[in-house]
């Protein structure tokens, strides 16, 4: 076997423990709550359900995801803001269709906002699912499952903090154990029972849907819950790779989920006592409670995998301007996409106990859950038919003939989980909502706070204008050293500049101004990183250059600088940047609602100065005050 086929198999073994975690864990639940309804009691019902289930992973996950939407990286990256980036690169202002634009930019956002919303469910339904396997082995344990499964959630976010790369090694050799036992299982049923492998035909699930009709939707609300992971193909494209997460799908995980479903079926319909937790029932009584352990290690690594993405998304947010400056930590000197974040991560633990003393059982949680990540399969389906068209130059016809199908089958998905919506279906949607809410809220406040800035003169004109100053003999004081003036906007001079000279009266021997900008791609290479402009008399312009994969520092901006012979010496220079002190007015733009949470998140971020990690003791801010 070649280096190159090794190591696809060593990540396609880590992709099993970080990207199919979710889909992995839907075993525990799915079928069982497909059969809480009267057409289970039949075997024509049972077989229909499970074609459904079935054709459900084939279509969207082997054929849209792992087929078409993994292909659409945005320079290897994934995740529905990568593709919104692919499909509209321009800014609205810039694009042929702004108004288009804008409302796919909506849709992307809202998209992504929703994916948090799946972040406070899926950790929840995943442990708690986990636990109810108690109840099997001891029915006396039941009112125990709530308080462990709290234990649990609790000592996995408190672990956040030191990060993924200790322990991510193991994910990958567990999952496949778990994988391997979900085939095993099922097929010790499936040889039992044969005639469940009849539910492989499609013609079974399309007879279920046809003598059923309208009272279908309820039920493929459930059927629903086995594909709730199938975005996470997409989302961690850039950790692995498509190949190995390709791999892992067609020689592990889809294969498994098929038996294990298919062994479910089969145990349900030769023993209809088992229905009310098939999937705890395929395994004899003495290997019930280590089937018990390893439910709850693979859901633990179902809910790692979605908080690291919360994570990931939170810093993609962050680099495209849609929230405030936050910490983010990096965990790992080698690994980029390991990081934590301590906000988030206290909001998603609070959220999953609070879902948990809310509904109390998987069974009541299942109504929660799907609606989120339904809207969001529909966003990544629209913004699929703009990026094929622009990145793969696909006709409007062959692009509709491609994502009309999978739009259909998510907006049937859809209107079966929206009846679910006053059982709990709202909670990932208010959730969904407030984070847009503040996401918007933040892009467009600080467009507004741009324009509110009184128009200064241009750089050059600046230093054109210091220079005249020293020809009449009335220049600025020159003192020794390196100043570096961080500037929001490539243009313009920066207040930071003018205010202190307007106070100090003196200027650097050496004077910089920074801009650090957030391109929409994924990374900028070291070469390209930063662009430095000399302006004469001692000023010079640097524009940094980031991907929104990307974090941004001062340390990685003096290292590319010096690759051109640009030297900046961090302890021996002063940074000077602006601190607005935000006044809400009654001028057009925003609401004055809008204006004050906008301004009560400016007041909550991190200041720039952390953020860019700038030294304390070398940094200086100077405050001005601006109405908006």
């Amino acid at each position: 076997m070649s280096g190159t086929n090794r190591a696809s198999l060593r990540s396609a073994l880590g992709a099993l423990g970080v990207v199919y975690g979710d889909i992995g864990t839907s075993v525990l639940y799915a079928f069982r709550e497909c059969l809480s309804f009267g057409v289970s009691q039949h075997s024509e019902g049972i077989l229909g359900i499970l074609s459904l289930i079935i054709w459900t992973l084939i279509l969207l996950g082997t054929v849209k995801y792992l087929t078409f939407v993994t292909r659409a990286d945005n320079h290897g990256e994934g995740g529905i803001l990568a593709l919104l980036s692919l499909a509209f690169p321009e800014s609205i202002s810039e694009a042929a269709k702004p108004k288009l634009a804008a409302v796919m930019i909506v849709i992307g956002v809202a998209g992504a906002a929703l994916l948090y919303g799946d972040g406070v469910i899926t950790p929840a339904i995943s442990v708690l699912s986990a636990t109810e396997g108690l109840i099997v082995a001891a029915p006396w344990l039941e009112h125990f499952t709530v308080p462990l499964t709290i234990l649990i959630l609790v000592g996995l976010f408190s672990l956040q903090r030191k990060g993924t790369e200790s322990v991510a090694k193991l994910f990958g050799p567990i999952m496949l154990v778990w994988f391997l036992v979900l085939a095993i299982t099922g097929v010790r049923e499936v040889v039992s029972s044969p005639e469940v492998l009849a539910a492989i035909n499609p013609f079974y699930a399309i007879r279920f849907l046809a003598v059923h009709g309208w009272d279908t939707l309820i039920i493929l609300g459930s059927v629903f819950l086995v594909i709730t992971g199938a975005e996470a193909l997409y989302t961690d494209l850039g950790h692995f790779g498509r190949k190995p997460i390709a791999l892992a799908w067609y020689l592990v995980v889809f294969p498994a989920l098929i038996l294990n479903y298919l062994g479910q079926g089969a145990l349900a319909l030769r023993d209809p006592t088992t229905r009310e937790n098939p999937f705890f029932h395929m395994v004899p009584g003495w290997l019930l409670w280590p089937l018990i352990a390893l439910a709850t290690v693979a859901a633990v690594i179902a809910s790692q995998a979605l908080i690291s993405g919360a994570f990931s998304l939170t810093m993609q947010s962050v680099q495209m301007g849609y929230t405030p400056f936050i910490n983010i930590r990096h965990t790992s000197h080698e690994e980029h996409g390991q990081i934590y974040i301590p906000q988030i991560n206290t909001l998603l633990a609070v959220g999953c106990i609070a879902v948990v003393l809310i509904f109390r059982s998987s069974d009541a949680l299942a109504s929660a859950y799907g609606i989120a990540v339904t809207l969001t399969m529909i966003a990544t389906t629209v913004l699929l038919y703009f990026a094929v068209r622009r990145v793969w130059k696909w006709s409007a016809l062959r692009a509709t003939a491609l994502c009309v199908p999978f739009l259909g089958i998510e907006l049937a998905f859809l209107a079966a989980n929206s009846t679910k919506i006053k059982e709990g279906g709202w909670m990932p949607l208010a959730i969904g909502g407030i984070v847009f809410l503040m996401m918007t809220t933040w892009k467009k406040g600080r467009h507004l706070l741009s324009k509110s800035f009184p128009e200064t003169l241009s750089l050059r004109e600046f230093v054109a204008s210091t220079a005249s100053d020293r020809r009449h003999s009335v220049n600025p004081v020159r003192v020794s050293g390196t100043a570096v003036f961080l500037a929001g906007q490539p243009r313009g001079t920066p207040g930071s500049l003018l205010h202190n000279l307007k106070h100090n009266k003196v200027l650097h021997e050496r004077n910089v101004v920074l801009t650090i900008r957030t391109d929409i791609i994924t990374y900028v290479s070291k070469l390209c990183r930063v662009e430095i402009t000399d302006l004469s008399h001692g000023f010079y312009r640097v524009v940094a250059h980031f991907g929104f994969m990307e974090t941004p520092s001062l340390s990685e901006v003096i290292e590319c600088c010096a690759l051109k012979n640009f030297i900046i010496e961090e302890q021996k220079t002063s940074f000077f940047l602006g601190r607005e002190i935000l006044v809400c007015t009654n001028k057009p733009g925003m609401a004055r609602w809008h204006k004050s949470l906008y301004s009560a998140m400016s007041r909550v971020a991190q200041r720039p100065a952390e953020f860019f990690k700038l030294p304390i003791n070398r940094t200086v801010e100077l405050g001005q005050r601006v109405e908006f």
